[in-house]
């Protein structure tokens, strides 16, 4: 669920709890929990509402001044349905303690090193992770368009690898492109080293 920036920083100091999204059918559901700016977030509740109905206070709840304002972000896809969403943040993203450690043992090495070989095997595309790896080393802050394109990937494809690089904790977002991580420099230098 995409959230603007400021809705997660609500959401993760307690002053956003709700969501409205027009959908064809529900994306998400309760109980389930993804990643918006550096925490995770819970989904706690999704009912079906009438737009008409969302009061001042839920507007106020869901980060909006107003409920007009609110409302006017509902305009597009009016022939879906409405569904106000419960919102709590349940913790910082893991991913942001692991990217930070790069105390790496033989082992931390070797196993990051499997992992990467079974998503090279898994590519339709061929092996694909060491070569971001070093584009991003290489090339830290820069936009991902030129990434791909230096690379001969479709930018979305190309996004898609770095988010799995980044749940490995190799890589980090930047306001503008990614960056390798500490625990990313680390595993890059370790086979550098050792080949």
């Amino acid at each position: 669920m995409l959230l603007t920036a400021a809705v997660a920083r609500g959401i993760a100091d307690g002053s956003v709890d709700l969501a409205f999204r027009r959908w064809g059918h529900p994306r998400i559901r309760p109980g389930s929990s993804f990643i918006a700016l550096t925490h995770v977030i819970e989904v706690t509740s999704m009912e079906r509402v009438d737009p008409a109905q969302i009061t001042p206070k839920e507007a106020r709840r869901a980060g909006y001044e107003s409920v007009d304002e609110l409302r006017a972000t509902l305009c597009v896809n009016t022939h879906n349905p409405t569904y106000r969403i419960g919102l709590r943040c349940i913790g910082e993203d893991p991913r942001i303690a692991l990217r930070a450690d790069d105390d790496l043992s033989d082992d931390d090495v070797a196993d990051i090193r499997l992992r990467l070989d079974r998503m090279d095997a898994r590519s339709k595309n061929g092996p694909w992770t060491r070569d971001t790896l070093e584009i991003i080393g290489r090339r830290p802050g820069v936009v991902s368009t030129d990434l791909a394109a230096e690379l001969g990937r479709d930018r979305a494809g190309f996004k898609n690898d770095v988010t799995k690089l980044k749940k490995l904790g190799l890589t980090e977002s930047l306001e503008v492109g990614y960056a390798l991580s500490p625990r990313g420099v680390e595993f890059c230098r370790r086979v550098d080293d050792h080949g």
